[in-house]
């Protein structure tokens, strides 16, 4: 028997094992036939294979290398590019673009991963520059389109988006979560029309309507839901959804809903509960604890941010009360001033982070409102409550605020003594905008969809200024356009 039988009758012995869930028996067999030939680019691929099974990502990788710089075939490449998205060595993808571009240019698969490691690395532009190489090769992948709307949709190129998720649409048109995503793109092009249709689909108005129809299992059926009947002489149980700048934002739909039902019940979360006190819009009752079922009565019920939508609102309607619809307590807000705010200085809240659970691109170093701070005749307060209040220390001369605000009823009233607010994008842009202050908000490179494609102007608030990083994580070239802001001269 030839040596290369004998490497042959090996490889296949340990494959053999291999399928069988043999790991340690199948690296023998394989370990015994690269002594006869270690130049065999198969037997450190299948060991690297093998590796991969078993966990040992980084030795699968060392094996995969091996195989690749003896024999540079298309499947080795796989599954080194799969061991290093495993590992999450990005990077190492980005570095081997240009030979797998030269070996291997209608390679799909290969050509979606470079997409892909570009996007984990930062690189949106030659992300969608391969992914787009891909898609031609592949025009069927939803996988490919979707990723490559959520770049489109990054880069701000919105129009395209909605092309790539319109393409999911054909590929699987049952598929209610591409809905979601298309009305967020449609909305931040502002075609409402489009867009709140398709926001019904939203995961939090399901979480919501479901939590109520297990608090009141016989009033907030599904058969009870809202819909956008006639409701003139009905009473409109309304609940929160989402977070708190979700809830103050569509809170401007309730005046309009009062118009249009005989009462209205309002279920907001505790912590707005002061604040809508002090601003009913047209609300009957605003519940702010658990009622039984046999002492609360309603006809229909409905999520707040379904109310644009079932309002029938059209245009630019979408955009009502941007002058400002909500006012602090002015006992509370006198209080304040006393305490805090009484000195000729121009008087600025900031914030820098908001609920680090849903988005970390928001969340502001604070090092960069250090300069701001030395602006002569400002006085800072930081408005940063719970979840990194404690970076207050790093600013020198700031005034705390935020240790003492237990709700948006106390932060209104505290807001009211201010000239200007400078945040990241969180509830207390969106309570400034509804009082009318001044509020500059600093947005990352990835701009939430409710703040459009133009951001020269905010539609949602007349007070609001929009500042967006340059590009991703660039917190500097934001805070330069401030600073300019600040000093014109």
């Amino acid at each position: 028997m030839t040596v290369l039988q004998d490497v042959n009758r090996l490889i296949n012995i340990g494959f053999s094992l291999h399928e069988a869930g043999k790991f340690e028996e199948a690296e023998d067999a394989y370990q015994e036939a690269l002594v006869l030939d270690n130049e065999n680019a198969e037997i450190y691929n299948l060991l690297g294979v093998l590796k991969l099974q078993q966990q040992d990502v980084i030795s699968a990788i060392n094996w995969i290398e091996k195989a690749v710089e003896r024999k540079p075939e298309a499947y080795f490449y796989e599954t080194l590019f799969q061991a290093y998205v495993r590992a999450g060595l990005y990077k190492q993808i980005v570095k081997r673009e240009n030979e797998v571009l030269k070996l291997f240019p209608e390679n799909f698969s290969l050509l979606f991963n470079i997409a892909l490691a570009n996007t984990k690395t930062k690189n949106i532009k030659a992300a969608i520059k391969f992914y787009d190489k891909a898609l031609k090769i592949n025009p069927g992948s939803y996988d490919g389109w979707f990723n490559l709307s959520h770049l489109y949709s990054i880069e701000a190129e919105t129009d395209n988006a909605v092309s790539a998720l319109e393409i999911c649409k054909k590929i699987r048109p049952k598929d209610i979560d591409i809905d979601y995503f298309l009305s967020l793109a449609y909305m931040r092009i502002k075609n409402y029309d489009k867009g709140l249709k398709l926001f019904e689909t939203r995961l939090c108005r399901e979480t919501a309507t479901a939590l109520q129809n297990k608090t009141y299992p016989n009033k907030a059926s599904k058969e009870k839901l809202w819909r956008g009947e006639n409701i003139q002489d009905k009473t409109v149980y309304v609940y929160y959804e989402a977070g708190f700048g979700d809830v103050i934002m569509f809170a401007r739909y309730i005046p309009l809903l009062a118009n249009r039902c005989k009462k209205i019940l309002f279920l907001p979360q505790k912590p707005l509960v002061p604040l809508f006190r002090e601003n009913p819009l047209g609300i009957d009752v605003i519940i702010d604890k658990f009622i039984p079922e046999s002492d609360i009565d309603f006809d229909v019920h409905v999520p707040l941010l379904s109310l644009p939508y079932l309002l029938g609102l059209k245009g630019n309607k979408v955009f009502a009360y941007p002058e400002g619809y909500l006012r602090a307590n002015k006992e509370l807000a006198a209080e304040y001033k006393k305490k805090f705010f009484d000195n000729d200085k121009i008087k600025v809240g900031i914030k820098w982070q908001g609920n680090t659970y849903y988005d970390q691109d928001r969340v502001i170093p604070v090092k960069y409102f250090k300069p701001l701070m030395e602006i002569e005749n400002t006085q800072y307060y930081s408005f940063q409550t719970f979840e990194g209040s404690e970076d207050t220390k790093d600013l020198d001369g700031i005034i705390d605020i935020g240790k003492d605000l237990i709700d948006f009823g106390q932060t209104a009233a505290a807001l009211s003594n201010l000239d200007l607010v400078i945040c990241n994008d969180t509830s207390l842009v969106h309570l400034a905008g509804a009082m009318g202050i001044p509020c500059w908000v600093l947005l990352p490179y990835e701009v939430n969809w409710r703040w459009h494609t133009d951001l020269s102007v905010c539609d949602w608030y007349n007070s609001v200024k929009l500042f967006r990083q340059h590009k991703i994580g660039d917190w500097k070239s934001v805070f330069d356009d401030v600073l300019k802001e600040m000093q014109p001269d």
